[in-house]
C-alpha cells in the first residue's frame, strides 16, 4: 500500500475487471505480463511486470504521485502520498517514527480487545456476515482508538470513508459527494483539533500538534491533509485485506489449519496472502514528462496505472509465482508499493492482520462459506460486500 494508498486507480478496471476476473485476476495479470507489460489506453497506460513496476517506482521524478495523479475531493495535494521529493522525504522523516513498528506494537494489546469485542457479538450464533460484523468495523474502531476518538464515531468515520473511495451515482454525482465529503472531513477534523490544541491528550492528533518539521510546527492545513490521507487510506485496504485473508482460509482448510496449530505462521502467512490476493490492484502515477518504459513512449501528463497485483506473480521475481506458500522465504512482494512512496502505514496493517488472524483463529478456529455463496469482489482495491461464514458454535 502506496503511503497508506488504496484511495483508488485512475483508470477504470470496472471496464476490464467483471467480478468473476476480479475474484480470479491472475490469470489476466499473465496474460498481460506476456502479451502487453505496457499496455496503452485511454489517457495514458497499464504496467504489470515487476521490472517495469520497480522502475516506475524508483523514478518518481517521472513517474509522479502528485495530486493530477489522483483527485478524490481533496482540495490540496495529500500528505505524504501526492508530495514528491525533496519535501516528501522531509515529513516522512516527521511521519515515519509515529508509525514504527515499536509504536504500533503498543497498540497491539488494545487492538487484540477490540477484536474479541467485536466476535464476542457472533461467536455463539455460529453464523456471522464477516464483512459487515468484522472486517469493515475492525480498522476503523482501531483508528478512532489511535486518534483519541470515541468508538460511538464509527457511523460517521465509516459514512465519510465511503463518501470519499465509494461514492453512489455516475462519474459527476461521484465527483459532486467526494467533494462534500471532504469538506465534512476537513470540518470534523478542524473541531477536533481546535479541542486538542486546548487539552491536549495521549493520541496522534496531539502529536501532530506539537510535532515539529525543520525546526517550524506543522500548519492547520498541513495537519488535514494528513488525517485526510491517513483516514481514506488505513480503513478501506486494511478492511479489503480481511476480506481477501478470510475468504482465502476459508476456500483452503489445510492453510488455515496450519495457522491454528501453528500460529507462528501467520505473520508470514500474512505476507504471502498480500503477494498473493494483493488487495490493493494497482496505484496511480502521473509521467511528467516524456519518456519510455519497457519499449513503449510514454507522454508528460499520461496516467499510469502500476499494477501491484501482477507485479507479485510475476514469474520472473517469484519462483512458483502461481502457488500459494506459506512458507515462502524470500517475499519481496509489492502490496505495499515501493520506493519513496513506500507504505507510510505498513506496520499498522501488519499489525492489525496478525492479531485479527492469531486471535480470530483462537476463537473460531474452523468455518466455512455458507454452501452456494458466490464470493463478488471489486475491482480496484478487492473488497467484498458480504463474506457468510458458518461454523459450529
Amino acid at each position: 500500500m502506496d503511503d497508506t494508498q488504496g484511495a483508488g486507480i485512475p483508470m477504470d478496471l470496472g471496464t476490464a475487471f467483471d467480478s468473476e476476473t476480479a475474484a480470479n485476476p491472475q490469470p489476466m495479470f499473465k496474460m498481460l505480463r506476456e502479451h502487453a507489460p505496457v499496455l496503452p489506453v485511454a489517457g495514458g497506460v497499464i504496467i504489470s511486470r515487476k521490472a517495469d513496476v520497480d522502475e516506475a517506482f524508483r523514478r518518481p521524478d517521472v513517474f509522479s504521485s502528485n495530486a493530477d495523479a489522483l483527485n478524490i475531493g481533496n482540495i490540496r495535494p495529500l500528505i505524504p502520498l501526492q508530495i514528491d521529493p525533496p519535501d516528501h522525504v522531509r515529513y516522512r522523516r516527521l511521519l515515519d517514527p509515529l508509525f514504527s513498528p515499536k509504536k504500533m506494537a503498543a497498540l497491539e494489546s488494545r487492538t487484540a480487545a477490540l477484536v474479541h469485542r467485536l466476535i464476542d457479538r457472533f461467536a455463539g450464533r455460529g453464523a456471522c456476515d464477516l464483512v459487515t460484523e468484522f472486517t469493515i468495523p475492525l480498522p476503523s474502531e482501531v483508528f478512532l482508538t489511535m486518534f483519541g476518538l470515541p468508538l460511538e464515531e464509527l457511523d460517521t468515520f465509516l459514512r465519510m470513508k465511503d463518501g470519499i473511495i465509494r461514492p453512489d451515482g455516475d462519474q459527476e454525482q461521484q465527483a459532486a459527494t467526494r467533494r462534500a465529503t471532504a469538506e465534512e472531513m476537513y470540518a470534523y477534523f478542524n473541531k477536533v483539533l481546535d479541542l486538542r490544541e486546548t487539552d491536549p491528550r495521549d493520541d496522534i492528533l496531539s502529536g501532530f500538534l506539537s510535532a515539529e518539521l525543520e525546526g517550524r510546527r506543522l500548519t492547520r492545513e498541513e495537519i488535514l491533509d494528513i488525517c485526510f490521507l491517513l483516514m481514506i487510506a488505513g480503513l478501506d485496504t486494511v478492511t479489503a485485506s480481511l476480506d481477501c485473508f478470510f475468504a482465502y482460509l476459508a476456500q483452503h482448510p489445510a492453510d488455515r489449519q496450519r495457522l491454528v496449530d501453528d500460529p507462528s505462521l501467520i505473520p508470514n502467512a500474512i505476507e504471502e496472502l498480500f503477494r498473493w490476493e494483493t488487495p490493493v490492484t494497482g496505484v496511480p502515477r502521473i509521467a511528467v514528462q516524456d519518456t519510455e518504459l519497457g519499449g513503449t513512449a510514454i507522454k508528460a501528463g499520461d496516467q499510469v496505472m502500476v499494477l501491484l497485483g501482477s507485479a507479485n506473480t510475476d514469474e520472473a521475481e517469484f519462483a512458483r509465482a502461481l502457488e500459494v506458500d506459506l512458507d515462502r522465504e524470500v517475499n519481496r512482494h509489492l502490496a505495499f508499493g515501493g520506493g519513496v512512496h513506500r507504505c507510510l502505514g505498513s506496520h499498522l496493517a501488519r499489525l492489525e492482520l496478525r492479531v485479527a488472524l492469531r486471535e480470530f483463529h483462537a476463537r473460531i478456529p474452523s468455518y466455512s462459506l455458507v454452501d452456494g455463496t458466490a464470493l463478488e469482489y471489486t475491482a480496484g482495491i478487492r473488497s467484498l460486500a458480504s463474506l457468510p461464514l458458518v461454523w459450529e458454535a
